[in-house]
This record gives structure tokens, sequence and C-alpha cells, in this order.
């Protein structure tokens, strides 16, 4: 949008192309608002925390309230950032190779802050186990039962089949890069599904909530974080498919499919050291 002052001069509504760093790309509020979003995401997990318990500090319905409205706020940043940056005239738009890499470099470090973040927890989890008292510790029956080996190995095989859809893009195969791509989405959504019927199971049934106790903490602590990131990986694998589905990326324009395949294979890493710290170790320690 643009404004006229009282002398005629036009200028525009911050942020102005103008005003941005030079090479840092179209100017957009989108990033700010999927951040804050994502930063809500966080606060509504505290806000859960404080009002359970025997005093708790805010209402019951105060964490999920925020918790839903920042999930939306943090989709539709994510929409807005995702179509106005990459699929707007996507075909109209020249492969620089220092874009690419610049992309690629920008996944790289948002991994490694990743890694930080989950280290973190683990670092946590370590801590409060070597000091902790874990004799009494509540772990519920079935905790490495069938439901999560059978996770485990879904996305195992989302990993391999989003592997074998971008190698099969970079060869020309579109039909095969498509297939495979959509069994990686479906793959994703039956992931998540199983997760949520886990604590279903684990909340409903055997009374497993997350304040039971420091164990307690920590499994929906870590595996609620993870889970997060896995729905953020469905969500991106998903607008990548309705843009294949609309024709777009080739062996040429595929760095989208790169950046998501990196982030996806990231958290399925992440999950099999999950399942072998928090499942298997709690099982066989406790």
């Amino acid at each position: 949008m643009e404004t006229t002052d009282d002398h005629g001069d036009q200028h525009h509504h911050l942020p102005a192309t103008e005003d941005w760093p030079r090479g840092f790309g179209e100017a957009s509020w989108w990033p700010f608002i999927a951040a804050l979003g994502g930063a809500g995401l966080y606060v509504g997990a505290g806000l859960f925390i404080l009002g359970n318990g025997e005093e708790p500090l805010v209402g019951p319905l105060a964490g999920p309230a925020v918790f839903i409205a920042s999930t939306f706020l943090f989709l539709a940043g994510l929409y807005g950032w995702m179509y106005h940056a990459f699929v707007t005239d996507f075909w109209s738009g020249e492969v620089a190779e220092s874009s690419v890499r610049g992309l690629r470099m920008g996944m790289l470090l948002f991994l490694g802050s990743e890694i930080a973040t989950f280290g973190a927890g683990f670092v946590y989890y370590f801590f409060v186990r070597a000091g902790g008292n874990w004799a009494g510790a509540h772990v519920p029956e079935g905790l490495l039962g069938a439901l999560v080996l059978g996770n485990t190995a879904i996305l195992v095989v989302s990993s391999i089949t989003l592997h074998f859809a971008h190698l099969s893009l970079l060869r020309g195969n579109r039909s095969r890069f498509l297939q495979l791509l959509g069994v990686t989405l479906a793959l994703g959504i039956i992931f998540i599904g199983g997760q949520v019927y886990e604590y279903y199971e684990f909340i409903v049934h055997e009374g497993f909530t997350l304040t039971e106790g420091v164990f307690a903490s920590a499994f929906f602590g870590l595996t609620g974080l993870h889970g997060i990131h896995v729905t953020l990986g469905g969500v991106l694998l998903a607008i990548v498919f309705v843009r294949a589905l609309y024709g777009q990326y080739s062996s040429e324009r595929h760095i989208s499919v790169s950046t998501v395949s990196m982030y996806w294979h990231f958290v399925d890493a992440v999950w099999i050291f999950l399942v072998v710290v928090i499942y298997v170790g709690s099982v066989v320690n406790l």
C-alpha cells in the first residue's frame, strides 16, 4: 500500500522493500506472524502447566485457548510466508545458485537451533533422572508396545519414501515423485494419529498425565515437542504436495522439496533417539 502526504510525496508502509537489507529478499510481515504463533505455542504449554496441579495459577482453559489460537496464527503466517515467497510467479523467477545455497544454509542453521532445543530437553531428562527418585515413578503399561514400535516403523518408512520421491523428481519422473510424496504425507498423518491415540490411552485409561510425576513431565514434554515438529513437517509436506499437483517443481527447481526433506529426516532421527532414551531406557532401567 501507498499513502500520500500533504506535499504529494508517496511513501511505503513499513516494511518497505528499499529499507530491507540488500540480498535478504522481499519485505514481508509473514515471518514475524509465524514466529509470533510459534512462540505462542510455548506460552500455551506453559499456561497449561500453570493451570493444573493442586494450586493452579491460571484458569484451566487458558493454556489450551492460547495454544489453539497460536496454532492458527502460526499456520496462517506459514501459509502466507510460503505462498508469497515461493509459490507466486514460481516459473517466472530465475534459478539463482546463490539463493539455493542460501535457503539450504538457512535450513541447516534452523536445524542447528532445533538440535539445541531437543538437546536441552534431553539434558534435562538425564539430569533429573540422575538426581531424582525414579524407584516409584509411574510408567504406564505398554509404554514400549506394538503402537510405538509400529509408529517408529511408519516414520522410518516415510523418510525412505520421501528420499526416493526426491530422487524421482531429480530424474524427471514426476508421476513417481507425486505418488511417493503422497505416500509420505499419508504416513506422516498416520504417525501423528498414532501418537494422539497413545496419549488418549495413557491419559484416559491409565491416568498417566503431565502432572503424574517427573517421568510423566519428561515423557509428555519430549514426545509432545517432537509431535509438534512432526505436525509442522506434515504441514510442509502438504504444501509441497499441493504445489506439486499444480505442476511446480522440476529437476532444476526443487529447493523446497530438498529443504523439507532435510527437516523430515531430522524429525525421524530425533524420534529414533527419543524411543531409545525414553521408551526403551525407561522400561529397561525402571
